[in-house]
């Protein structure tokens, strides 16, 4: 459940009494008004309908540009919901604004995420070189790749330009840094072409394209329902930075062979990622509030699923005609 707060004009005490009874909200009060004529009010709501209340306010209370919504988490309600409440709740979307932020945040271009892309590509190019297992998961959790995807799936589902804008720009900026610094490795580190690790991240097939779309539906998936912890899980399924790693790495020790597999591996990573997670914001049903920008984000989605579908199946033709080529 959900605290909302509503500081807002006396006037729009009824307009928002009309939207709590029609959301059947669980609890709704009335503060004290103040001597500017403004009022608090205070609505319990369930997380299955956090979303709706939330736009229905906005579009009442848009043109008080004083008016302010403030959404609070409840950690403990008593007495206890009922099984079925509990259900209801745990199947529920998170808000749109909350997934927004979320999102938004993992995917901002600052000085920490290029230090953590940085971090991650040296313990992923050690692990991988060193044939280190542990070390190449630490990397996996580290993670900062997966970020500006998600961020990404999300800009299309929303029709947000800016988002998208942004999540690739990071995205280029990460995957420009971690390769160029493997590359630097390579040509500094002589190490033998053998180990397990490292090659495995040359090697892509069917599958691979199977493991990054269910890791990056269930990455949508987990942020959309507010379950973050099971990304951790999510980050060492689909790991981006690893093949980037290798690529550069293979790339400095003059290896462009195995250097075209590790490429590959990274391109359907992405490309299964966002497909995901481009679908299960469509299946959740998030899109932007207004009508007209639901219409844009509608079209965005189309084209940009469109792209990646095809995009993704290339990917799959050249997997095929590489297993063909390459002797057993």
């Amino acid at each position: 459940m959900k605290l909302i707060e509503i500081i807002a004009d006396d006037g729009s005490v009824k307009t928002v009494s009309a939207i709590a009874e029609k959301f059947k909200v669980r609890d709704f009060r009335l503060g004290l008004k103040d001597t500017e004529g403004m009022r608090l009010m205070r609505l319990v709501v369930t997380d299955d309908s956090v979303q709706q209340v939330l736009d229905a306010l906005q579009s009442v209370l848009g043109a008080q540009t004083y008016a302010k919504l403030l959404v609070y988490p409840i950690e403990i309600s008593l007495p206890k919901q009922t099984e079925e409440q509990e259900e209801k709740e745990a199947k529920a979307t998170q808000a749109r604004e909350a997934l927004y932020k979320e999102v938004q945040k993992n995917s901002r271009l600052d000085l920490n995420y290029l230090v953590l892309v940085m971090l991650s590509t040296i313990v992923a190019a050690i692990g991988l070189i060193e044939d280190n297992v542990a070390v190449v998961i630490g990397a996996m959790v580290i993670a900062p790749l997966l970020g500006p995807n998600i961020a990404f799936g999300l800009g299309t589902a929303l029709g947000d330009v800016s988002l998208m804008k942004n999540a690739l720009k990071t995205l280029f900026s990460g995957v420009t840094l971690a390769v160029a610094l493997s590359v630097i490795i390579g040509l500094l580190w002589p190490f033998p072409v053998g180990s397990p690790e490292l090659l495995a991240r040359t090697d892509v097939g069917l599958d691979s394209i199977a493991l990054a779309f269910a890791s990056g539906a269930a990455a949508a998936l987990s942020l959309s329902t507010g379950l973050s912890s099971v990304l951790v899980g999510v980050m060492v399924a689909v790991a981006l930075l690893p093949p980037a790693a290798t690529f550069g790495l293979m790339l400095g020790h003059a290896r462009p062979d195995l250097a075209s597999g590790a490429a590959l591996l990274f391109a359907v990573n992405v490309v299964s990622v966002n497909l995901a997670c481009k679908l299960v914001f469509l299946i959740k049903g998030i899109q932007p509030r207004t009508w007209w920008e639901k219409e844009k984000a509608k079209k965005a989605m189309k084209a940009y699923l469109f792209v990646w579908v095809v995009t993704l199946l290339l990917l799959t033709l050249v997997i095929s005609l590489r297993t063909v080529s390459i002797p057993v």
